[in-house]
């Protein structure tokens, strides 16, 4: 995916790239292995054996703990899935999709039978939609926020759409309404999905930190009723 270099073999999921990838960061974290090493988006130009291998033999060397998916589809999952077991090696236990109240099929209909015909988990990014969930450009861009920096056009473009501004606005009212903040509400109801395992979340302030791991406590709150509300605020996805 992203380069870590100009090096033309620093990306895709090459043997010699995830060898060099994992040694480097290992070196740089001062630890002897990582708990999940993800390969971030599907590399066509290799074959998906060799990196199974390669991943395999790095949980056997002890580097790495488990290994998972990126942005794979539900296919390519399933077949990498399958030559681990086929080999010898080890499978892939985790995928690592977007995940939020405006994106939501592909994990509620593409990856739930590779989760529960496969036991993979789902570890989820971006519940809040760039910050979009929040409430904090329902009044317009606040200066110094994501959507002011350059190379950030296309978040501007793209996801600040009148559309999707209303349903934010609807969503963070009804959040309030009901005593929740809405970056809780929103990572809360991607945590009540049985399929997903632990969700992504970011921040600039402690307090924010605080906030977000308080969503946990807010899945059994999540009545039917509500869910069905929330549907009613964003109806079925629209596809790009």
């Amino acid at each position: 995916f992203f380069a870590g270099s100009k090096n033309p073999n620093a990306r895709g999921l090459s043997r010699k790239h995830i060898f060099e990838s994992i040694h480097a960061s290992l070196k740089r974290l001062g630890t002897e292995y990582v708990d999940l090493y993800f390969c971030h988006r599907f590399d066509a130009e290799t074959p998906v054996e060799e990196t199974v291998r390669v991943m395999s033999d790095l949980v056997r060397q002890g580097k790495v703990m488990y290994w998972g998916t990126s942005e794979w589809t539900g296919t390519q999952i399933a077949s990498a899935h399958a030559l681990g077991r086929e080999i010898g090696g080890v499978p892939p236990t985790m995928e690592q999709p977007q995940y939020n109240l405006y994106r939501r099929a592909r994990v509620e209909r593409e990856l739930t039978w590779v989760c529960e015909t496969l036991g993979i988990g789902l570890t989820t990014w971006s519940p809040l939609a760039f910050g979009l969930l929040t409430g904090k450009y329902n009044d317009g861009i606040p200066q110094g926020s994501r959507a002011t920096l350059q190379g950030y056009e296309w978040l501007r473009e793209e996801t600040l759409t009148e559309e999707r501004l209303t349903k934010a606005r609807a969503f963070t009212a009804l959040a309030r309404e009901l005593g929740f903040s809405p970056a809780q509400l929103a990572i809360a109801w991607c945590l009540r999905t049985p399929t997903v395992s632990s969700v992504i979340t970011g921040a600039s302030r402690v307090e924010q930190v605080h906030e977000n791991l308080g969503a946990a406590e807010l899945v059994p709150q999540l009545t039917p009723e509500l869910l069905t509300h929330l549907e009613g605020i964003f109806g079925p996805e629209k596809s790009d």
